[in-house]
């Protein structure tokens, strides 16, 4: 479905669900590697998420596409930041503190590579903008 974004001037955004999955043993955080997006050219690592379906909750679609993408059933915590992006202005971003709670992780559907990196080191990885907020959350996760 292609949508004609110039005939809004406001309030319509594509609603995407990410995840924070934090492991307070091991004090990392999970990002998956996604390449040659079609919405975000730019797009490497990212945290796991995608668009939730009309017929569940956001949580619900943001374990579903958890499940998907890295194998793993995770607990969903709490909204965390919610944003618009510079690279896409129409996509929103909602940002949730996930734990995992079993599954066997192997990267699925969009990801090619999974990785649990230090929340520090997310920068270093990501291509697109991190939004201050989120940087100072991973930062409180592990000073």
């Amino acid at each position: 479905m292609s949508v004609d974004w110039n005939a809004f001037d406001r309030g319509v955004y594509l609603i995407n669900t990410l995840g924070i999955i934090y492991n307070p043993k091991t004090k990392k955080i999970l990002i998956g590697l996604r390449q040659n997006d079609p919405y975000i050219p730019n797009l490497s690592w990212c945290f796991p998420g995608g668009r939730p379906r009309y017929n569940e909750s956001l949580e619900e679609g943001l374990h579903r596409e958890i499940l998907v993408k890295t194998g793993l059933k995770v607990r969903v915590q709490q909204l965390i930041f919610a944003r618009t992006h510079p690279e896409k202005q129409e996509f929103l971003s909602l940002y949730y503190h996930c734990e995992v709670i079993g599954g066997v992780e192997k990267a699925g559907e969009l990801f090619s590579d999974l990785k649990w990196i230090s929340p520090s080191e997310a920068p270093t990885y990501f291509t697109t903008s991190i939004h201050p907020v989120i940087l100072a959350y991973l930062h409180a996760l592990h000073p």
